[in-house]
């Protein structure tokens, strides 16, 4: 079997998983990067208000894609230039969970996708503080030179799943997963009459209340722990958040409880301080990956980094990254 995978990542337009406006693909074939596509995408009508924060993150406007065509127009495109390839992101959950709700949004039929995350695979093939794809593309020795640019982010993502391939001596993407016991996922096809996903249907109701989406809640000041809810045991098992053992520090765009409910809904444990048995810590104020390098770190992340150097496996996380691994305001990982 040959290395053989599509690589895909997407920038969204705001707080709808489904809200596409720029896509980047990498067709590989025996772990050689053969074509690429980039596009950018009007999101679907009435799905398509531009976030100040996504904006923030991928530097796209709605200026800049009034002219482009709407999603619905490059979907067979898209899903021509798949194939039947296995699709590999980092955070495949998130990707194929956009060509899902964009289909859904414009009433266009998707077949059923097969993916592999790359962070899930990283966790288990790199040692590394930080798990976000600039960390990862510069382990697998092709540093991302514009992250958040769509071509690029998946250009990282392919040469990450070739790197982790050949390190685990294997010649395909399924024999690499099996390897790390990383589950391939599956993302159900949807015909025009079938039930809606959670995330378009959430969708549906923000508009129809008059609000854009999402309804931004307010930074709390003096952020409150709250409780820590079960993780849900009926989580999709190879979502990157299932099984870990998450802390949480900083403010985030959301109150803390809020947060710790949707990493429970995703399969993880929350806690309200680090410990041994920490395996995540999520960073809010605006937190970047790169901060690891500058010191701009709380008291918990500095701990966090002191159990590393004492080999426990912990890795922290920007807010973005945590928001889009739940499907929250559609930020790219």
């Amino acid at each position: 079997m040959a290395l053989d995978f599509t690589a895909i990542d997407f920038e969204t337009a705001n707080g709808f998983i489904g809200s596409a406006c720029s896509v980047g693909l990498v067709k590989v074939r025996s772990g050689q990067i053969v074509e690429t596509e980039q596009w950018l995408m009007q999101p679907p009508a009435g799905f398509d208000h531009f976030d100040p924060r996504n904006i923030s993150i991928h530097h796209i406007t709605s200026d800049m894609v009034s002219d482009a065509p709407r999603v619905s127009q490059k979907l067979p495109d898209l899903l021509e230039f798949i194939g039947s390839d296995v699709l590999v992101a980092h955070n495949s959950s998130f990707d194929s969970g956009v060509i899902r709700a964009a289909s859904e949004a414009s009433e266009l039929p998707v077949p059923q996708i097969a993916h592999l995350c790359t962070v899930k695979l990283s966790r288990k093939a790199y040692d590394l503080p930080s798990y976000s794809l600039p960390f990862v593309a510069e382990e697998a020795g092709h540093p991302i030179e514009n992250h958040h640019e769509a071509l690029a982010d998946s250009l990282a993502c392919a040469w990450a799943m070739i790197d982790i391939a050949q390190r685990s001596g294997r010649q395909s993407v399924l024999e690499t997963a099996d390897h790390y016991g990383v589950r391939l996922s599956l993302t159900q096809s949807w015909q025009p009459g079938d039930e809606l996903s959670r995330a378009t249907r959430d969708a549906q109701g923000w508009l129809a209340a008059g609000n854009q989406m999402p309804p931004q809640d307010a930074f709390n000041n003096w952020p409150q722990e709250g409780p820590n809810p079960d993780p849900n045991q009926n989580a999709d098992p190879s979502h990157p958040l299932f099984g870990q053992t998450m802390v949480f520090t900083g403010n985030l765009s959301m109150p803390r409880p809020k947060a710790k409910e949707l990493a429970a809904e995703h399969g993880a444990q929350t806690a309200s301080r680090v410990t041994r048995a920490t395996t995540a810590l999520v960073v809010g104020d605006g937190f970047v990956p790169q901060d690891l390098a500058n010191g701009r770190l709380t008291n918990k992340a500095k701990h966090v980094l002191r159990l590393r150097e004492k080999g426990q496996r912990v890795s922290i996380i920007s807010e973005g990254e945590f928001m889009q691994m739940v499907g929250g305001f559609g930020l790219t990982a």
